[in-house]
């Protein structure tokens, strides 16, 4: 009969054995006996009842529809008008401008879309651009850029960075700014009128300032050179990008939106994550509480035909929203909290009657005769 003996050292992970000169300690792999290593921690485990799922499934049902209903009516109000202006159908305006697939035309290609408003747009109107099938998200497109270039460094300038490629140099000159990204600059003019009742042509102003993030405005994009007002002197040794049709410092005559700090060119530059995306383009600034921003007629979108999108099946469209507290039209939010809320107070109903008819029984059963 074999006996054993035990040994608190052994407990604590430590082996009894011979030690002195010329004898080998053995160690253990036995975790340490402590509360934590021989999993000793004291535990809490939820008890799940009747008394408790119920009065939850309610709460958040209750909880959860109200919300969803405020969010889906919010959403409902805000007025939103699209045009597409592709020019895929031969009756299209801008059928013409489209057969081009070339983005450096000698020539920019005009055309003229009409289009009413059923109802007035009250507050500040926002003007987007949209475009379809186009995958922003593409890995190698997104890390084509270089943002040391962008936020002023002058090394960078003139040696941009190897993720550029292949829009990193042309002619033997660095291109600024590099990428796949800023070479695919969305380059369309858009200019919105308004038909009076006899006929005339009224320009709706457009403000091009403040569609940008601060941020990125103020501090991920800044002009090289520092308060240098001369951007041609700066940008000299450089070349323009492949597509483009006019250097990055002739994108405005306004000097606080010309070159890397141009806010059409930083919309631009903050990629969208799916291939269906909107860009704001211009604002429309409400000018008085008595008179709508857009009222109720016909308009007349002028555009100027110079990005390409039948080489890859795009689509292009024109967007005019209003927004609200919680954002730009999206009626995804309410029916979502809407679905949950009514799932919970279904569950919470149906829970209710299975307890109600089996919770008595299951009870009983419990109780020795």
């Amino acid at each position: 009969m074999m006996a054993s003996s035990y040994n608190a050292k052994e407990e604590d992970g430590h082996h009894s054995g011979a030690s002195g000169p010329g004898s080998s300690t053995v160690k253990s792999r036995k975790p340490d006996n402590t509360a934590f290593k021989q999993q000793r921690l004291p535990a809490w485990q939820p008890i799940l009842t009747a008394g408790t799922v119920l009065p939850a499934f309610f709460v958040i049902g209750l909880i959860f529809i109200p919300i969803g209903i405020g969010l889906y009516v919010t959403s409902n109000n805000i007025k939103e008008f699209e045009i597409d202006y592709t020019g895929i159908d031969m009756s299209s305006p801008c059928f013409n401008c489209s057969q081009s697939f070339s983005w450096n035309s000698s020539v920019p290609c005009k055309c003229s879309l009409a289009f009413s408003l059923d109802q007035p747009f009250e507050s500040n109107v926002f003007m987007y651009y949209g475009l379809s099938n186009f995958y922003q998200n593409h890995r190698r497109y997104v890390k084509s850029r270089d943002d040391s270039q962008l936020n002023g460094d002058s090394f960078s300038l003139t040696n941009p960075s190897k993720e550029c490629e292949p829009y990193r140099t042309s002619e033997n000159k660095p291109i600024a700014p590099c990428g796949a990204i800023a070479n695919s600059l969305f380059n369309d003019t858009l200019e919105l009128f308004y038909i009076d009742p006899n006929g005339t042509r009224t320009p709706i102003p457009l403000i091009k300032k403040g569609i940008a993030w601060w941020t990125d405005k103020h501090v991920k994009f800044r002009n090289p050179g520092g308060n240098n007002s001369n951007l041609t002197a700066i940008f000299q040794g450089t070349s323009k990008p492949v597509n483009w049709r006019k250097p990055v410092y002739e994108l405005d005559t306004d000097p606080e939106n010309n070159g890397f700090i141009n806010e059409d060119f930083i919309v631009w530059m903050r990629t969208a994550a799916l291939p269906t995306f909107r860009k704001l383009y211009r604002i429309i600034q409400k000018k008085n509480n008595m008179t709508p921003t857009l009222p109720r007629g016909n308009y007349t979108l002028e555009v100027t035909y110079n990005y390409p999108v039948r080489s890859f099946e795009g689509r292009k469209r024109m967007i005019l929203s209003t927004i609200s507290w919680m954002g730009g039209k999206n009626p995804f939010l309410g029916i979502a909290y809407i679905t949950v809320g009514s799932v919970c107070f279904f569950l919470g109903v149906v829970l209710l009657i299975i307890h109600h008819k089996y919770g008595n029984r299951n009870n009983s059963s419990d109780i020795p005769n």
